[in-house]
């Protein structure tokens, strides 16, 4: 029988008779569960936040309207095959039939007085944009730029790893043994900002034309990430390529008229106007500008040159949604490979297997070739030599041992992207499986490599301590480096650490680091010299002495500091638990306090198990794994699968934060493959 039916972590299995219904049915059933959260996506896609929920989202509004985003939605859905056309219209059918009875279930929209509205055909285009626009490099060229300027070229490097808005994502794949009846696994967890709700929502779709479960984007249709579709699975990681360019732009101005510098003199740009309307607040003009290399997005404070975003959807008018369909009807491993063809951006590591023996390593997605120089920092946009020349080509590996991803610079993507995730998450992950570790084992290691702060600790002359210093760098050196939640010793660890950092951005050497910052506030994350200091921290360390300073006295003064104050106590004390979430209702507020003292978590940002921290900034966790699963392909029905909250956005519903403290201990729900085990919403048939 068709319809909706649940488990019981109200986890929705849907059943339809067409893939059109199916999609249909997946729409209702996200905007019944997810209201609030894919409103919002809208919103952003838009450039409407602030016209919802007041001026403080002015500053990602002026972004995504500058950005394109919902004009670029449009123009990708356009270029759709005929099917998936229809497909995609047809999840916007049902989530504008399911937005009334989810609205009224969700307490953000009375407390911030507004209504849901209706999605358009390409709306679901938009909230997948505005969830990857920022999730590449193109900040981190900003950020390159702004060292570039206040330290020099040569220090850039002292910041090559994965900046704020990168991943700690893993995958693995292990093949089969049949003689020792094991089946090909292929299991990870995405590492991403832990928003409230979870930017994951686990979904079975089931059609006579495929059976797939796994995770879909609230606001999207299909399954683009992590399925199980019996035969085979698949499952992604950031593969850390660079694909989005950024271009220095000289304009003129003659009246309303833009002139942008090109190869050959001055070349009309794009102009118009945009109006946003601010809840509470006057409305504000935007300036919409786009130049032969793309639309601007930010200008360069210091020299006056426009700053414009040049990213594959743009300049192909594709997403990759083509590839979606054929994924769900995927029966192989080659199915896989030969739908991700398709595919734009972001551009993925991908590992898939077949229960047949077949597996693969794919890289999915455009990247582009063009100057190495390209990939640091903003280019002259008139300068030919920065133009793009066609795409890398597709790269597909066979895997007939255990693969692992984990953002680190492979042989498969070195070549694509500038920084990468450093290689002890993957080292660690290849030697739990050599041990025979299982998959939840896997997922909650939280062992820190031996690395270059600890190696700094090892070499201080303990006689140039203090007494209390003395005992602490003797605590720490004799730790085990596992970041548990209850372990006292992490805590003191973390402790020295963000004293380190904040010394660092102290000291001299990098006190030009400070200076006024040359692009909007919004990319702040991506530019502020204190947290860009913590997430780098190692290089930063090991490399101070290149601008003529020295780390020993630092790490001594850190390790004063932190023997002088309170003791720190144990990690998940500090480490809490920081949801990212609009703050319009109390009762979300609530909810999260509530979850703060149920859990204590373990892990950081170096372990395998990445919740993410910035030192010097805050040891809150604000970043983490926004899923986990374990696909068998033996049976279906030994897989395991979790999210941080739970399957439904309304706070006060059983389901909004039931998994919490499952993901919390590292454990993993059953799927469900069993249709006599779930129960059946009533009156819920596919139309």
């Amino acid at each position: 029988m068709t319809g909706v039916y649940r488990d019981r972590w109200g986890i929705p299995h849907l059943r339809a008779d067409s893939v059109d219904g199916l999609a249909r049915l997946q729409g209702r059933v996200a905007a019944v569960d997810r209201a609030w959260q894919i409103e919002v996506e809208r919103w952003r896609s838009e450039g409407r936040l602030a016209e919802h929920v007041g001026p403080a989202e002015l500053g990602w509004d002026r972004f995504a309207r500058r950005a394109r985003l919902d004009d670029t939605a449009r123009r990708c859905f356009e270029r759709l095959a005929p099917a998936t056309r229809r497909w995609v219209g047809s999840y916007v059918d049902g989530v504008n039939e399911g937005l009334a009875g989810g609205a009224a279930a969700a307490p953000e929209f009375a407390a911030a007085g507004c209504a849901p509205g209706r999605w358009r055909p390409w709306s679901p285009l938009g909230v997948f944009l505005v969830q990857h626009v920022l999730f590449s490099t193109f900040p981190n060229k900003l950020w390159h730029a702004h060292v570039a300027a206040t330290l020099g070229p040569a220090a850039t490097d002292l910041f090559a790893v994965e900046g704020p808005g990168g991943s700690g994502s893993n995958a693995w794949a292990t093949p089969g043994d049949p003689a020792a009846g094991r089946p090909p696994v292929v299991a990870g967890d995405p590492h991403r900002i832990l928003e409230l709700p979870g930017i994951y929502h686990q979904v079975r779709l089931a059609c006579p034309e495929f059976d797939v479960l796994g995770f879909a984007f609230p606001g999207v249709p299909g399954l683009p990430h992590f399925g199980h579709a019996g035969e085979v699975a698949w499952a992604v990681t950031n593969a850390m390529a660079d694909y989005q360019d950024l271009y220095r732009e000289q304009l003129r101005r003659d009246g309303d008229r833009v002139l942008v510098r090109d190869a050959d003199g001055w070349t009309p740009a794009h102009r118009h106007v945009e109006r946003i309307e601010v809840r509470g607040g006057e409305p504000e003009s935007v300036e919409v500008i786009e130049t032969p290399r793309g639309p601007v997005v930010d200008h360069d404070r210091g020299t006056g040159e426009a700053i414009a975003l040049r990213t594959p959807s743009r300049v192909e008018g594709r997403l990759g949604f083509d590839a979606l369909l054929p994924l769900l009807r995927a029966r192989s491993a080659d199915d896989v490979a030969d739908a991700l063809r398709d595919w734009v951006e972001p551009v993925n590591s991908v590992l898939v297997a077949d229960r047949h023996g077949g597996a693969h390593q794919l890289v999915a997605g455009l990247v582009p070739l063009r100057d190495d120089r390209c990939r640091r920092e903003p280019v002259p946009g008139w300068e030919p030599r920065y133009g793009w020349h066609g795409y890398a080509a597709p790269r597909r590996t066979a895997v007939d041992g255990p693969a692992v991803c984990a953002n680190d610079r492979r042989p498969d993507v070195a070549d694509l992207g500038v920084d990468f995730a450093p290689p002890h998450r993957a080292r660690r992950i290849r030697a739990l499986l050599a041990d025979g570790a299982e998959a939840e084992t896997v997922h909650m290691d939280t062992r820190l490599e031996a690395g270059a702060l600890r190696a700094v600790l090892d070499r201080l002359d303990p006689d140039g301590l203090s007494a209390p210093a003395r005992r602490l760098r003797d605590r720490l050196t004799a730790w085990d480096g596992r970041m548990a939640a209850e372990s006292a010793d992490a805590g003191a660890y973390a402790a020295w650490r963000a004293a380190l950092a904040r010394r660092l951005h102290e000291h001299p050497a990098l006190r030009p680091l400070r200076a006024p910052g040359a692009f909007d506030e919004l990319f702040a994350p991506w530019t502020n010299p204190t947290a860009r200091v913590g997430h780098a921290l190692d290089g930063v360390a090991t490399g101070l002495h290149r601008l003529g300073g020295e780390i020993a006295p630092v790490a001594v003064g850190a390790l004063e500091d932190v023997a002088a104050g309170d003791p720190p106590g144990p990690w998940g004390r500090r480490h809490v638990l920081h949801p990212v979430h609009l703050p319009v209702a109390p009762e979300v507020a609530e909810a999260v306090r509530a979850m703060r003292s149920r859990v204590a978590l373990a892990g950081d940002t170096d372990c395998v198990l990445a919740t993410s921290s910035v030192p010097g900034v805050s040891d809150a966790c604000w970043r983490g794994p926004v899923a986990r699963y374990v696909w068998h392909l033996g049976d279906r029905a030994r897989s395991r699968w979790i999210v941080p909250f739970g399957a439904s956005g309304r706070p006060g519903d059983p389901h909004f934060d039931d998994q919490l403290p499952l993901w919390a201990r590292g454990e993993l729900i059953p799927v469900v493959t069993d249709w006599r085990e779930l129960n059946r919403e009533p009156g819920d048939e596919t139309p």
